[in-house]
């Protein structure tokens, strides 16, 4: 009897794989053989729970309770909990026949229940719908959380333009189930959202459901309650107050390092020059290059100091500190524009969009002229 024990517990496993992807037919087969194979109170449980939920199926809504078994004795009581983490939520039967009909969709539009046609404003429309039926804090059915992931995908990738044509153009997803039974969706076919399902949900609906625990794991993420936050701030105040001279030895260096910087901006001479008015140090007269025409601002003594070969230097080096300036700035514009476009896109929002559109590129522009001056010369 003791070497049916190992295959029974690979049967449990096998079970509970299928009871997370909504396959009570298969759950229920390999719990009765892990019973007959080596009976204990953990199949027992699950199989108790499956049979409660079958037998009320057709009243509409799955109550699973854990059997009370006086064989195991506490420790096993809490491991037979842990083991049944997932069958201890109630959850309707139109939850599980919605996570069902998501799993056979063959294609995005189909997970949206809506045509190929379909607008910007009938995309968000179906997917508050189904993000609020499908969210994991709300429907505890099996295979809900891969139904959510499944939902906030299809809407991601439709509502951008670019991604909706090249899926459109490859055709729909497969829905195979994985060899480890993960909830039979695949989601990397290289139709991926830029964001999480749950920042989706959260732009949508500003944040997710209440959680009772001191710490829900959504998407792979940690999101912690209130009394664990206020504990946390307690213990990190506290660890201040007792490093706080260690916190002063770790700064040393870095005040050292700025008094040298002062010291040594304090040691060096005044440039003759300046690209902008600086009356600290009296460039306050603005003179222009000769070759490239840009501004720069001297001391009264500079005519009477700077000339022949001398102010040809001075002035060259006006000129490369001024284009090397156009050119950080211009790149910083552009760097500034397309990241804005791209929050416009991603975030759907047109005042981003807008407000990229109408930068006025200045230093491009100048940096064109510049260009345009060398190549006439």
């Amino acid at each position: 009897m003791e070497g049916n024990k190992d295959e029974a517990e690979k049967c449990i496993v096998i079970a509970r794989k299928a009871l997370e992807a909504g396959d009570k037919e298969k759950a229920l087969k390999f719990l009765n053989k892990a019973e007959k194979l080596y009976p204990t109170d953990k199949a027992k449980v699950l199989l108790d729970a499956l049979t409660r939920n079958g037998n009320s199926a057709g009243s509409g809504a799955y109550c699973r309770k854990p059997t009370d078994s006086t064989a195991g004795g506490k420790s096993e009581k809490e491991s037979n909990t842990s083991a049944t983490k997932e069958t201890a939520k109630s959850f309707t039967k139109d939850q599980v026949e919605g996570v069902q009909r998501i799993k056979k969709c063959k294609d995005y539009y189909e997970v949206l229940s809506v045509t190929k046609e379909a607008n910007e404003e009938e995309l968000k429309k179906a997917y508050r719908k189904l993000a609020l039926k499908f969210h994991p804090d709300k429907n505890h059915a099996p295979g809900a959380t891969d139904a959510f992931k499944k939902i906030g995908n299809a809407y991601a990738v439709l509502s951008n333009s670019e991604k909706r044509k090249q899926y459109d153009l490859t055709g729909g997803e497969d829905t195979t189930c994985s060899p480890q039974g993960q909830g039979g969706f695949d989601f990397h076919r290289g139709f991926e959202a830029d964001i999480t399902p749950e920042d989706l949900f959260n732009m949508f609906f500003g944040g997710g459901f209440p959680s009772n625990s001191a710490s829900t794991f959504t998407n792979g993420r940690a999101r912690y309650s209130p009394q664990y936050q206020n504990q946390t701030r307690r213990e990190r105040q506290e660890d201040r107050a007792d490093g706080g001279f260690s916190m002063f030895i770790q700064l040393m260096p870095i005040v050292v390092l700025i008094l040298v910087s002062v010291l040594s901006q304090l040691m060096v001479s005044t440039p003759p020059y300046s690209l902008y008015p600086r009356p600290a140090t009296g460039q306050t007269i603005k003179r222009q290059t000769e070759n490239l025409v840009v501004d720069y601002y001297v001391s009264k003594d500079f005519r009477s100091e700077y000339k022949g070969t001398a102010l040809q230097k001075i002035e060259k080096g006006v000129e490369d500190d001024y284009v090397s300036n156009i050119r950080n700035n211009c790149w910083k514009e552009r760097q500034t524009k397309t990241d804005l476009l791209y929050a416009a896109k991603v975030y759907r929002d047109e005042r981003l969009r807008r407000k990229a559109e109408i930068m006025t590129m200045d230093n491009c522009k100048e940096l064109d002229r510049l260009n345009d001056l060398f190549r006439g010369g």
